[in-house]
């Protein structure tokens, strides 16, 4: 917690749902008292989402820190009361699997779950029904039990933490409707009402499906779309008679039949029922009715019958009682969806002290809240939040059209099964490089990230891969993988490979106070000749990893950055000083990686520079020309090869690919795709930031001490780097024992046969020049050669901790 600052600043909160008062409530128990919440509706209950909202928390996630931010939630409601009860009702959650994909997919969940510290258990049909006697027994092949999940009761957790700010110093304001967003100088300066002007320091959006609205107030777009979600309540149930205190009102597990889906929950002797089986229902946020003017309430929308009539079959078909009953009312509740199904949170960098904690459910509103009071009072949350933040979305991503499509998407989805790998098909292709012309023509099977269309691996090598002997993999990590891919590694590491590295993030940093500027926020040592390319780390006040760069000086002010997400950019601009100037040169610009043990015997004839390891050694930059294109060609690379990264224009991209391609093919040249890249750089154990670490971790942790130079003068995190302790965990490389066995990803780790999950998977892949899968893991300090064990799918799996790196420790395949 934060100490109480001298002045608190003037904080102006838009929205009394559960959001709003669970950040004042926050930012007033870490010493903030100048907190004004202005609501448009009546409070207690405003009639946005919170007050409709059924209270499911569920807290397992694919997300970690949406686990975290659903577990926080349950913690907090759990301890406060209102109306002489608690303001969560612990019942559990119960999620069924009716056929044999989503009985496969709660064994991975409960794998999620483990790596995560949430109690889960998978039971058998007998066990379910005695949670849920309603049940067809002969329908259910299984559960997946999670105790602790269960109800919150979203208003009397509002109120609660409503008297507990208010007490603090804190004021809501009701029946205030604003009308513009107040600034100057690219600052906020307050909030405009119909009940008068409010002073602000800080202004948080935190209004629900008005997000767009109050974004447009600011001139800032919000990317959430409005959507109508199905709820309906039956008559009273016999069956259901005095099973419930009317007062909780349930007592039985939230039930989850996602493969219709479906959810289901008590209310006293009737059953609630939500679906997400209809059609999307977008919802105009500009259109929405004020509170007065509602039919019920401003997020409530006639209930659609005609919607909702196959999923009322599919639940007298599950819960073979409700065939005595009827929907006895029901109604179409408004929330919102993002494109990536993520909550929108952070600064706006167009509008500095405008402040979005948008997208959010009630699940995750007390963590969420959490979160944003201690980025807001200590300039950082403890938790990692890089998939939330507002600048996680590319320009090309921000269209209405864009975010429209996919959060419709979302919807649609919210309760499919999933792949890691798997991608939307629509809108595609959105964003592609130079060569994509060229990439259709060799068969690259894409898959999409940022916006950009990556080829993961090329039919047209899969000659190649019929000499490949390889274990036969189970039908999951069969998705999405092709065994051309351990051709297209085999060839990198034999012969000579192209690829294509242009969605790698691009900055340039020019000006005279450039080398103080980045000497200042990253943790390496860059005081070094134009030429030179370093590694080097972003890092938070407390030591926590922002992001990786590569850094390339040159000229004297002059540097190119390969960097992560838009983040880094904004995280840059907010420190630069007026001499320094930055930019994003990647929409402009492309890449080709050139590696192989040939890549020397390619490049070399096309230009007249000398690329020996002698002239240009490894961490070293040229400019040159390859051919007729000028290029900068870096001595890097992330496969554990000869080779260089050669960047150019866009408009010179197909030349440039052309050219490679033609003076390769007495090489033997090939394109290859990111499954090959992945499966090269685990061999080789390079980092991939916000898989292998984030902001949660430290650089000594996570094997990046070498990224350090605490003798260069100050940096930020230096301090903290200097108080850090013994690390009690580490990034820590696994192979698993069994050459045929393959995890992906977010699997919990065992170091005991029993017990707790030690550690969780962050990146895996097979290692083709290994013959076994490479996984990393957080786990406490381990020595090479301990047993661990890796839960996938139910299924424990040996793997054994080993040094690192794994392939070709001295160097030999780069520096020569």
């Amino acid at each position: 917690m934060s100490s109480t600052p001298a002045t608190s600043p003037r904080v102006v909160v838009i929205g009394a749902g559960i959001v709003g008062c669970s950040l004042a409530d926050e930012l007033t128990a870490r010493g903030w008292d100048d907190i004004t919440v202005l609501e448009q509706g009546p409070l207690p209950a405003p009639g946005g989402s919170t007050s409709h909202a059924p209270g499911l928390v569920y807290r397992t996630s694919p997300s970690k820190t949406l686990s975290a931010f659903a577990q926080y939630t349950v913690e907090k409601f759990s301890a406060l009361r209102a109306d002489g009860q608690s303001c969560f009702n612990a019942v559990g959650g119960l999620e069924l699997a009716t056929t044999p994909e989503r009985w496969a997919d709660l064994h991975r969940k409960a794998g999620l779950a483990a790596s995560w510290g949430i109690e889960g258990e998978i039971i058998g049909p007998d066990a379910c029904l005695k949670l849920w006697p309603l049940l067809d027994r002969d329908r259910v092949l299984g559960g997946f039990h999670t105790p602790g999940d269960g109800l919150a009761r979203s208003l009397s957790a509002c109120r609660a933490q409503t008297e507990r700010a208010v007490a603090r110093g804190a004021r809501f304001l009701d029946r205030t409707t604003v009308t513009g967003i107040e600034q100057r100088g690219g600052r906020v300066t307050g909030v405009t009402t119909d009940r008068g002007s409010f002073a602000a320091d800080l202004v948080v959006s935190a209004a629900g499906f008005w997000g767009p609205v109050i974004g447009r107030m600011a001139g800032i777009g919000i990317p959430l779309l409005p959507l109508a979600h199905q709820y309906a309540k039956t008559t009273p149930l016999a069956e259901l008679a005095g099973v419930n205190n009317p007062r909780t009102e349930a007592s039985r597990p939230i039930l989850r039949h996602q493969d219709r889906d479906l959810y289901f929950r008590e209310h006293t002797d009737r059953i609630g029922i939500g679906s997400y089986a209809h059609r999307p229902l977008p919802v105009d946020a500009f259109a929405v009715p004020r509170y007065d003017e509602a039919p019920a309430m401003p997020s409530s929308y006639p209930f659609t019958e005609e919607d909702f009539a196959p999923s009322w079959e599919d639940c007298k078909t599950l819960l073979p009682a409700l065939a005595h009953t009827r929907v006895d009312e029901g109604f179409n509740g408004v929330f919102s969806f993002t494109p990536d199904g993520m909550p929108v949170l952070g600064e706006s960098s167009a509008l500095r002290g405008f402040w979005l904690a948008e997208a959010v459910w009630v699940t995750h509103s007390a963590g969420v809240a959490k979160a944003v009071a201690e980025w807001m009072t200590d300039g950082r949350a403890s938790l990692d939040l890089h998939e939330c933040e507002v600048s996680r979305f590319e320009s090309a991503q921000s269209s209405p059209a864009y975010v429209e499509e996919r959060a419709a998407r979302q919807f649609i989805e919210v309760y499919d099964v999933i792949h890691p790998l798997q991608s939307m098909e629509q809108p595609r292709p959105l964003r592609v490089s130079p060569f994509y012309a060229r990439q259709l023509r060799l068969g690259a099977h894409f898959l999409e990230g940022g916006g950009w269309e990556r080829p993961h691996w090329y039919e047209a090598n899969a000659g190649l891969a019929a000499t490949e002997q390889l274990p036969t993999r189970e039908p999951w990590s069969a998705r999405h993988w092709s065994p051309i891919a351990a051709a297209e590694a085999r060839a990198t590491r034999e012969k000579v490979a192209m690829y294509d590295m242009t969605p790698l993030r691009r900055l340039e940093v020019t000006g005279p106070g450039a080398l103080d500027f980045l000497q200042h926020m990253t943790s390496n040592n860059l005081a070094k000749k134009p030429g030179s390319v370093t590694y080097t780390l972003l890092l938070d006040e407390t030591g926590g990893v922002l992001s990786d760069l590569t850094v390339a000086r040159l000229a004297e002010q002059h540097f190119q950055l390969g960097a992560n997400t838009p983040a880094d950019l904004d995280r840059l601009l907010d420190h630069a000083p007026d001499d320094v100037h930055i930019r994003d040169i990647t929409p402009g610009t492309c890449c080709i990686g050139v590696w192989g043990p040939l890549a020397r015997d390619l490049v070399q004839p096309l230009t007249r520079d000398d690329l020996s390891h002698q002239a240009l050694g490894y961490f070293k930059a040229l400019r040159t020309h390859i051919g007729h294109v000028p290029v900068t060609a870096m001595r890097l690379s992330y496969v554990g090869e000869l080779g260089w990264e050669l960047y150019t224009t866009a408009d010179l991209g197909l030349r440039l690919w052309d050219t490679l391609w033609e003076a390769g093919r007495p090489h033997g040249v090939i394109a290859a795709g990111r499954s090959a890249f992945n499966s090269l750089r685990l061999e080789k154990g390079y980092r991939a930031w916000g898989h292998d670490m984030t902001a949660e971790h430290n650089p000594y942790e996570a094997g990046l001490g070498f990224a350090v130079r605490m003798n260069k003068g100050d940096f930020i995190g230096r301090d903290a780097l200097v108080a850090l302790g013994e690390p009690t965990r580490r990034l820590t490389a696994l192979t698993l024992d069994d050459p045929a066995a393959v995890v992906l990803g977010k699997e919990p780790v065992y170091v005991n046969s029993g017990g707790c999950a030690a550690g969780y998977v962050t990146s895996a892949g097979y290692g083709y020049t290994l013959g076994r899968c490479v996984a990393y893991a957080w786990l406490p300090p381990l020595a090479p050669g301990t047993p661990v064990h890796i839960e996938y799918f139910g299924e424990k799996t040996a793997a054994t901790v080993v040094e690192e790196p794994l392939f070709d420790p001295k160097m030999t395949h780069i520096l020569k």
